[in-house]
Order: C-alpha cells, then sequence, then structure tokens
C-alpha cells in the first residue's frame, strides 16, 4: 500500500472489502465488457452479422483488463469509454470492429453503475437485516427492565431498556422498507442511444422497430433486469441517483440517532458499547472509555447524509437530454455514500451485538426522580380515601419543590418520601408501594414482544440466509 498519497479511509480504515469490490475499477471495466458481450449477443440473435467466433473471442477476454494500456489510451483519447474500447480491441482483434456497435457512452457507463446500484443495494439490506435482528434481540433480553425515560433530555416517564431499543430498531425497519422499494423499482437504461431516441439501431436493423425494442429487452434480460426505463434522454434519468441517496441519507439518520443516544447513555453509566481489554480511551487520560463505536458511525453518517445534495443538485441542474458536469460528481457521491453506510451498518451491529447495560446505575437513576413521578399516583390515592384533591394538590406541590431544591443546592438524595410521610393529609397511603418502577412502565414490556413479534420475526423469516453471515471485520 503506498504511503505517499492520499487513500479514501472509506476504504483503508472503515467499509468491507465486499462493498470496495462492487465500485472497484475492475468490477466497473469487467461490468463493461460483460455489457459489450450482451449487446453483440443479442445484436447477432437479431439478425446482425456478427460471428460465433467474434463472442467467444469477447468472452474469453472479459475479466483481463490491461490498466496501464487503458490510462495510456485516455491520456491520449481524453474519453475513457473510447480507451477501453480500443484496449478490449487489442485483446479481440477479431471482434475489435464490433465492440460497442452502434451504443453511446452512456450504454455502459449509466448501465454499469445501475448493476452496481442493484448489487450495493442487496448488501446494505443485507445488512440492514442484520442490525435489526441483533436490536430485536437486544430488546426482547430488557423487555422490562425500567429505565427513565427522557423528553427534552429532561427526565420523563419511565420506559424499558428493551422499549427503547425498538425506537432505534424501528427506524431501520422504516430504512429497509425504503430500500426494498428502491430494488424493486430500479430498471435498467437499456440501450436507448446518443439521445435516448434509438436512432442508431433502428438503422442497424434497417428500420425494424420491433427488433430494436427486442433488443432493449434482450440485453435487460442477459444483465439480470426484468424491465428498462421507458424513455431516457442520453443517460437515465438523475432522479434515480438522488432517490437512492436519499436512501442511504436514511439510514445514515436513524444509525445517527441511535449511535447519539448511546453516547449519552455511555456518559449516565447506563448502557455501554462493546470494548476491547486493551483499547485506549485517551492519550492522556488514561481511565477513559469513550463511545468510539458509536461517535464514529454517528461520523461516517453525518457525512453519508451530508452527499444526498449532490444528487439532488445533480438531478436539478442536468440540460436537455444530459450534460456531462455529472459525471465527476457520481463517481464521488455514490460509491462513498454505499462506502459509508456499510461502514456505518457494520459498526452498528458490532455495537448492536455487545451492548453492556448497568441495571443498577440505571435503578439508581431511576429512583432520583421516581419520588416525583408517583404523586400524581399518591394524589389519587389520597383523593379515594376522602381527602380533598386541591389541598393535596398543593401539599404534594410545596413538598415537591422543597425536596427538589435541596436536591439541587446541596446535591442530597430526595427526601420527597419522608415530607410526605410526615404530612397528616398523606396518613394512610402505602408510599414504599408507590415506588415499584415496574408501576409506571405502562405496556412498554408488552410493546416490545409485539414488536418482535409482528415486526421482526417476518423479517428474520425473509431474510433467513442473511442472518447467517458473519459480521464484517471492524477494522479500527
Amino acid at each position: 500500500m503506498p504511503h505517499d498519497i492520499y487513500e479514501t479511509p472509506l476504504n483503508t480504515r472503515y467499509a468491507s472489502a465486499e462493498m470496495s469490490g462492487l465500485w472497484s475499477a475492475q468490477t466497473k471495466h469487467s461490468t463493461w465488457r460483460k455489457l459489450w458481450v450482451a449487446l453483440a449477443e443479442s445484436e447477432a440473435e437479431l439478425g446482425l452479422n456478427i460471428t460465433p467466433e467474434q463472442l467467444n473471442e469477447l468472452r474469453a477476454h472479459v475479466d483481463d483488463i490491461d490498466f496501464d494500456l487503458a490510462a495510456k489510451y485516455e491520456k491520449e483519447f481524453r474519453h475513457d469509454v473510447m480507451a477501453h474500447v480500443h484496449t478490449y480491441g487489442d485483446k479481440c482483434p477479431q471482434a475489435a470492429g464490433i465492440i460497442h456497435l452502434g451504443a453511446t457512452s452512456c450504454y455502459v457507463t449509466d448501465n454499469s453503475e445501475l448493476i452496481q446500484i442493484r448489487d450495493s443495494l442487496q448488501l446494505v439490506r443485507n445488512r440492514l437485516v442484520q442490525v435489526i435482528d441483533a436490536l430485536g434481540t437486544f430488546a426482547t433480553k430488557y423487555r422490562d427492565l425500567p429505565c427513565l425515560g427522557f423528553t427534552h433530555l429532561q427526565p420523563a416517564q419511565p420506559t424499558t431498556v428493551g422499549k427503547r431499543a425498538t425506537l432505534w430498531c424501528h427506524d431501520l425497519v422504516l430504512d429497509l422498507e425504503e430500500v426494498e422499494h428502491r430494488l424493486d423499482t430500479l430498471k435498467f437504461r437499456g440501450v436507448k442511444g446518443t439521445t435516448g431516441t434509438q436512432a442508431t439501431f433502428l438503422t442497424l436493423f434497417g428500420g425494424d422497430h420491433s427488433k430494436v425494442v427486442a433488443l432493449d429487452s434482450l440485453v435487460a434480460e442477459k444483465m439480470g433486469f426484468s424491465a428498462t426505463y421507458p424513455v431516457t434522454g442520453q443517460t437515465y434519468s438523475r432522479k434515480v441517483d438522488a432517490q437512492v441517496l436519499s436512501a442511504l441519507s436514511g439510514i445514515g439518520q436513524s444509525a445517527h440517532k441511535a449511535g447519539s443516544d448511546l453516547r449519552i447513555l455511555q456518559s449516565l453509566n447506563e448502557v455501554e458499547e462493546p470494548s476491547e481489554s486493551k483499547q485506549i480511551g485517551s492519550s492522556a487520560m488514561a481511565y477513559k472509555r469513550n463511545p468510539m463505536r458509536a461517535e464514529r458511525m454517528c461520523a461516517l453518517s453525518r457525512f453519508a447524509m451530508s452527499l444526498t445534495a449532490n444528487g439532488d443538485q445533480t438531478m436539478a441542474t442536468q440540460w436537455m437530454e444530459r450534460t456531462l458536469d455529472d459525471s465527476a460528481n457520481r463517481r464521488l457521491s455514490l460509491p462513498q455514500s454505499f462506502l459509508a453506510i456499510d461502514a456505518v451498518l457494520i459498526i452498528y451491529r458490532n455495537i448492536a451485538e455487545g451492548l453492556k447495560v448497568f441495571p443498577k446505575s440505571i435503578a439508581r437513576r431511576l429512583n432520583e426522580v421516581l419520588p416525583f413521578m408517583a404523586t400524581e399516583e399518591i394524589l389519587m390515592t389520597g383523593v379515594q380515601q376522602g381527602g380533598d384533591r386541591q389541598v393535596l394538590h398543593e401539599r404534594v406541590r410545596v413538598h415537591s419543590l422543597e425536596s427538589a431544591k435541596m436536591m439541587k443546592e446541596e446535591g442530597v438524595v430526595s427526601d420527597l418520601m419522608a415530607r410526605l410521610a410526615d404530612d397528616p393529609a398523606f396518613a394512610g397511603i402505602d408510599l414504599t408501594s408507590a415506588l415499584d418502577a415496574r408501576r409506571f412502565i405502562g405496556r412498554a414490556p408488552e410493546q416490545v414482544d409485539d414488536f418482535v413479534s409482528q415486526v421482526i420475526e417476518p423479517i428474520r423469516e425473509e431474510y433467513a440466509d442473511s442472518l447467517k453471515q458473519a459480521n464484517a471485520e471492524l477494522k479500527v
């Protein structure tokens, strides 16, 4: 690995070899050659003068690409597609004259990118399912462990550790639905010609429209697509890219929200991400254990989210049948977004499968505020025993404010229950049982059970093969 030039950390530190491979030069240009083979095969099947010997020669040299020669040609031609046409032709002298017959550059560039998008979305889908499964397991384990809920990042009604995990998980379920939709609606550009009119192919087939239509379908089928976009300019609509980048951004949003929650919870010593025995938190503060995985997940999520603007702006600024100002941008935004989200989901699965929960620390924090939350039930019990609701409400208010003041100013534990116990207005009320946290978590455990059985289990069944795959390596 060279160390004297910049290399993207997405490859060297974060994303999987599998995702990096999908966007590699080898995959890209081998796919170009597969597209040229599919085009020539289909043209031959429809009657053009292309021989079996030419086809066999093309098939034999799909993967042995001379990248140095292609670079030499591109420097001369200033055209990457024509550089690879000539490089392929040098390997296939019999077939050189029919490579790229009737096609424009976007035949290989756009169609290959749609294949890369499809394959990358499938990998992202698998990783999403793995994280959903891990969070479902975690949620079930802690379905009824009470913890302090937060609204506005202020103490609120208790929930459970498991119920909170279902919130993270549900966001990913929505992302999975969006990824599935993108895959279901993704089509092939097909064989559309220079401005999308198929004029060149109509000429090749002597004005036979049916053969041009058949050519479009044949090539799509050979490349694994059941349909092509009904109309295109020179390129497929860049709205497709914008929609894909938006779906990836959605995953980033979900992961960032969960990562932020986990960072806060680790600060509170309630939940902690996994860590290695020799992991160093700080070069200066040796005692520290930082939520570095959740932080990295948030960082990469934020990067992926920022790339959606590229897709939006590229779509908005395409002129007429096409302009070329999309090319350099898409070489960056498409692969980098997929690489970033691939890394995000690898990290997320690693975190979800190794989360550590500290019930005693959770209980301590909950117990600090539970007396205040119990006052409504105490108030209702007092009324049922014959007390005046307004009088009791005022007594609760005064005692609560005084106890809260002492907690803030003196740093002491709440004495609210002791204050109420000494107040004759609350005589005869069982104040101890009022502090059982499980009385305040509502249907949280049952909601976890329902979510797992009704939402996660069907996903587990549908994607059982994905769940058998080992997690990709967490590089750093």
